[in-house]
């Protein structure tokens, strides 16, 4: 069962009528996946990308490999390149992407510790980069994040 938040953030996009779509990393289609179990779903979930290894960025989603080495996989300036691709990708009104570290053996550093999340989303001309450090299992940080998300994108409508 979704979350209250993801459930709410559904009916929010179904009653104005937008759609969304996910290019998840971290998430691994996590976020994609509680989206379609919302009963509004059918009507504003366009799909997802799921690019957890930088190859599949890369290749599929056409992020420059420069940008990965200079920035790593996991990093803001990536996730940002992400949701853009995504743009082309996928034609929905609201673009979410998501790296980040779960587990250990990433990018990771004492100012990147495990449990960092990159989000950026897409809406119409915003752009919107979160950046935040969860606690917990990998599950549990993987739901945090997809809350975030939520509840991010409810704000950035309730503003427009």
């Amino acid at each position: 069962m979704p979350s209250k938040l993801i459930l709410d953030c559904s009916k929010t996009l179904k009653k104005r009528g937008l759609t969304i779509a996910f290019a998840e990393s971290a998430t691994a289609g996590r976020l994609a996946s509680e989206f379609s179990l919302c009963p509004d779903s059918g009507g504003m979930l366009k799909g997802g990308l799921v690019c957890y290894d930088a190859q599949v960025k890369e290749c599929v989603l056409g992020v420059d490999p420069g940008l990965i080495q200079q920035f790593t996989p996991e990093s803001e300036e990536v996730t940002r390149e992400l949701a853009f691709r995504l743009r082309d990708l996928i034609s929905s009104d609201i673009q979410v992407a998501v790296t980040g570290l779960t587990t250990p053996g990433g990018s990771e550093t004492p100012q990147k510790p495990v449990g960092t999340i990159f989000i950026h989303i897409l809406i119409k001309d915003r752009s919107v980069a979160i950046r935040k450090v969860f606690e917990g299992s990998p599950e549990q940080i993987v739901l945090s994040a997809a809350d975030l998300a939520a509840k991010t994108i409810m704000g950035e409508l309730e503003t427009m």
